[in-house]
C-alpha cells in the first residue's frame, strides 16, 4: 500500500514523527505538500474536498478511503499494520497512551519559544519566552524525560521491552530536536538519562532509520517548526 502523507514541506515538526515510523517500517509514501501543488491539495483536503471527514490540520495520513490525523492516531494505525505495535489490544492502548503524553511534551517544548501564542513572533513574546524556558527545564523537561528513563530502566532495552515500537521512535525525535534546541540544557540533564540516550543510539543504528537520516527526505532543523534554537533561551 503506499500512503500519502501530508504536512508542511519545510519544516520536521509534528510530521516527524510520522516520517520516522514510515521509514522503519518500509512503507512506501509521499510528502504530498512537497511536490508541485502539494500544499493546496492538502488545503482542499482540510477544507473537506473528497471526504465528510476532513481533517482540523496536518499532519494527516490518506490510505485507500481513509483520513488518519494526529500524529498519535496515524502512530496508532501504522504501528497495527506494519508491526511496530504490540498485537494485543492492552498492549496497543498502554502504546497509545505513551504517545499522547509525547503530544503533551511536544506541546510544551513549542511554548518555550511561543509562550503567548502562535500569532505573535518570538521577538515579539522574549520575555516570556525566557521565563517559560527557565520552568520548562527546572520541572517539566526533567519530569517528561525521566518518566521515560524510568520506564525503560524497568522494560529495555525498548520502551515496552524487547522489541521496538513507534514510541521509541518518537523519544529518540524527541532527544534529536532537544538536542538541536537546547544543545547546553540538554547535555547538563543527559547526565540523569542513560537509559533514553541508549535507546536514542539504538534507534539511529536501525538500518532503515539510518538510512532515512542521511537522506534529503530527512528535512534539516530549522527556526520555523517545534525544535527551535535560540541563543537567549539556552543558557
Amino acid at each position: 500500500m503506499r500512503y500519502e502523507l501530508y504536512y508542511w514541506p519545510t519544516i520536521q515538526g509534528r510530521g516527524e514523527f510520522v516520517r520516522l515510523a514510515l521509514a522503519e517500517a518500509g512503507a512506501e509514501y509521499v510528502d504530498v505538500a512537497r511536490s508541485k501543488g502539494g500544499v493546496s491539495k492538502m488545503m482542499a483536503i482540510i477544507g473537506g474536498k473528497g471526504t465528510r471527514r476532513p481533517p482540523f490540520a496536518p499532519p494527516f495520513l490518506k490510505t485507500g478511503e481513509f483520513v488518519v490525523s494526529h500524529v498519535a492516531n496515524i502512530l496508532m494505525y501504522l504501528g497495527q499494520h506494519h508491526g511496530l505495535a504490540p498485537k494485543t489490544e492492552g498492549g496497543r492502548l498502554w502504546l497509545h497512551q505513551l504517545q499522547l503524553t509525547v503530544t503533551d511534551f511536544v506541546a510544551e517544548i513549542h511554548d518555550t519559544h511561543h509562550p503567548l501564542g502562535p500569532t505573535l513572533y518570538y521577538e515579539d513574546q522574549r520575555p516570556a519566552a525566557k521565563r517559560r524556558t527557565d520552568e520548562f527545564w527546572t520541572s517539566r523537561a526533567p519530569k517528561f524525560l525521566g518518566y521515560f528513563e524510568r520506564l525503560l530502566a524497568q522494560n529495555g532495552p525498548y520502551v515496552t521491552g524487547r522489541k521496538l515500537t513507534y514510541i521509541d521512535l518518537s523519544l529518540f525525535q524527541l532527544v534529536e530536536g532537544l538536542r538541536y534546541a537546547f544543545p547546553k540544557r540538554m547535555k547538563r540533564l543527559e547526565r540523569k538519562l542513560p537509559q533514553l540516550l541508549a535507546l536514542h543510539g539504538r534507534v539511529a543504528a536501525r538500518p532503515r532509520v539510518k538510512a532515512y537520516l542521511a537522506s534529503e527526505q530527512r528535512i534539516p532543523f530549522n527556526e520555523e517548526g517545534i525544535f527551535r534554537r535560540y541563543e537567549a533561551l539556552d543558557r
